[in-house]
């Protein structure tokens, strides 16, 4: 019996341990599958996948994870799953400069105009989605989405 209460008990630890390592840990192999579900979405039906993307459906918002697009003609934010960052829906992504000034928006709208399928990585630093708006260093990867359309999904370091 107290071999099965210490093994109930590491283990219950170990998985306590995995879970917020993993909860605070996505990388960029999760950030690109979920860019590339993204992008299918947005061949399948640009309107209803922007409303996903938006809304943080359909797999668009995992903790850490979410979507985001800009038109291509004009650099306007069309879609963000962020709740921190709702406010930029309808801006120029070329203007966005992050808490120490860099200008990262011009990084994502330039690998917007490279060819479909070619990620671009742009660091910066970011809110997370959630309550607490203070920014930390992210990691977005970024293509294009159709002839007129760019996304992305960060990772936080």
């Amino acid at each position: 019996m107290l071999r099965t209460l210490i093994i109930s008990a590491v283990s219950g630890a170990a998985l306590t341990f995995s879970t917020t390592a993993f909860a605070g840990g996505q990388g960029p192999e999760e950030a690109k599958a979920m860019l590339q579900k993204a992008v299918a979405a947005v061949h399948a039906d640009k309107t209803k996948a922007l409303d996903m993307f938006n809304k943080g459906e359909g797999g668009f918002l995992d903790r850490d994870l979410y979507v985001f697009c800009s038109n291509i003609s004009d650099g306007k934010n069309v879609a963000i799953a962020n709740n921190n960052a709702k406010q930029l829906l309808g801006t120029d992504a070329r203007t966005l400069k992050d808490a120490n000034g860099k200008a990262f928006g011009q990084e994502l709208y330039a690998a917007y105009q490279k060819p479909e399928g070619q990620f671009t990585e742009v660091s910066y630093m970011f809110p997370r989605p959630g309550a607490d708006p203070t920014p930390v260093p992210k990691v977005s990867l970024a293509t294009r989405a159709g002839p007129d359309l760019g996304c992305g999904v960060g990772y936080y370091k």
